[in-house]
């Protein structure tokens, strides 16, 4: 179970007399040694400086694209099965309330994909033994997207494969139209809810029904945290177009419409993943949006060459009534063949703050050289 993280409020200080009468006086009390001691006076009660009371809040982990290896068509599994591939980031992903990701492909033991590939050169197919759930839960995943172009190339005996096995291990999922994840975190109860432009999930290009499921669960729940996987794929689709966008002839979706028609209908907080590449940050109506969080751990099968192998990790802090309070951005980078590993020159923030400043400016979101982000009215 992950630890209560409320910072504790600082100790109360307290004014008194001692070490402040004078010299001078000192003197005169002592020339008065032989007269009737006059009663001293009562020391004035202490003054207690009390710290406001921290809002009550959750802290989300969210990272992009997860694969740790597939056995289809040819086993190109991690030669320990997996085990460490995820120790680096696992301590990170545990300090947080939620941490999130996107599961590419399926969960599965043997099978045959459904998924037929008019271009096998730009065409994947994923299956990864259903075990790897359990390195999952041990890197502190609590929620997964199951919403993108991967989680049906087995059908929906693969997909079905894949729910079980995040079940087994108390990972919760959405993506199949239907599917929500509904749960209490330190008394704040919460819903995810997953879309993406794919056969058999919650729909990303159908706005209108998109903004009704996620008004429904905002009536039910305090926080509502809304995934897409959307968006054009590749180097050149790091900048946003402000536009619906078409990759290999399939309509991917306006996120940037999507994203803002959640939120009008009550989403706290959105994750996008989709392009293999890291996106800008948006506040909007002080709701934090997080266009494309990149790549994060996909072994051999997704490339990670150049900007495709930064893996950053987004904490945000969130407010008990949804608004982004604070956050983080934690600069991983995959190298191969280990999974992500901290980042000392941040790319991941740099790129980050460049592409938001590009597509909105500074005004709404600042960047810091730690990794820190804040809106400037909330900072001290």
């Amino acid at each position: 179970m992950k630890s209560d993280r409320r910072r504790a409020a600082p100790r109360s200080s307290r004014r008194g007399l001692a070490g402040l009468i004078p010299t001078a006086l000192l003197a005169l009390l002592a020339g008065c040694a032989q007269q009737e001691p006059a009663p001293e006076p009562a020391a004035p009660a202490p003054v207690v400086e009390e710290a406001p009371p921290e809002e009550e809040s959750l802290t989300v982990a969210g990272v992009g694209d997860i694969m740790l290896g597939t056995d289809y068509p040819q086993n190109i599994l991690p030669d320990d099965d997996g085990v460490e591939f995820l120790a680096a980031v696992t301590p990170l992903l545990r300090s947080t309330d939620i941490a999130f990701g996107n599961l590419e492909g399926t969960l599965m033991d043997g099978g045959d994909p459904v998924k037929q590939c008019e271009r096998p050169t730009s065409c994947y197919v994923f299956r990864t033994p259903t075990h790897y759930a359990a390195h999952l839960a041990e890197a502190g995943f609590d929620v997964l997207s199951l919403a993108n172009n991967h989680a049906h190339d087995f059908g929906e005996e693969g997909r079905e494969s894949t729910m079980l096995a995040l079940d087994a291990h108390d990972i919760r999922h959405s993506g199949r139209e239907g599917d929500v994840a509904s749960w209490t975190v330190r008394g704040i109860r919460v819903a995810l809810i997953a879309f993406a432009p794919n056969i058999g999930a919650h729909m990303l290009n159908d706005y209108a029904r998109a903004q009704q499921f996620v008004s429904q669960l905002a009536a039910t729940h305090e926080v509502v945290i809304v995934s897409f996987h959307g968006g054009a794929e590749g180097l050149e689709a790091s900048e946003l177009p402000f536009a619906e966008e078409v990759f290999h002839g399939e309509a991917r979706g306006d996120v940037v419409r999507f994203s803002h028609g959640v939120i009008d209908a009550g989403a706290d907080l959105v994750l996008g993943h989709g392009p293999h590449v890291p996106r800008a940050l948006e506040l909007y109506r002080d709701r934090l949006i997080a266009y494309s969080l990149g790549n994060f751990a996909t072994y051999y099968g997704i490339a990670v060459d150049d900007v495709k192998g930064l893996a950053p990790v987004l904490i945000a802090r969130v407010a008990r009534d949804g608004r982004f309070l604070e956050g983080r951005i934690a600069s991983m980078i995959q190298v191969r063949p280990g999974g992500p590993q901290p980042d000392p020159h941040q790319h991941a923030l740099q790129i980050m703050r460049a592409l938001t400043e590009k597509a909105f400016g500074l005004e709404e979101l600042q960047f810091f050289a730690d990794g820190t982000i804040r809106a400037p009215a909330s900072m001290p």
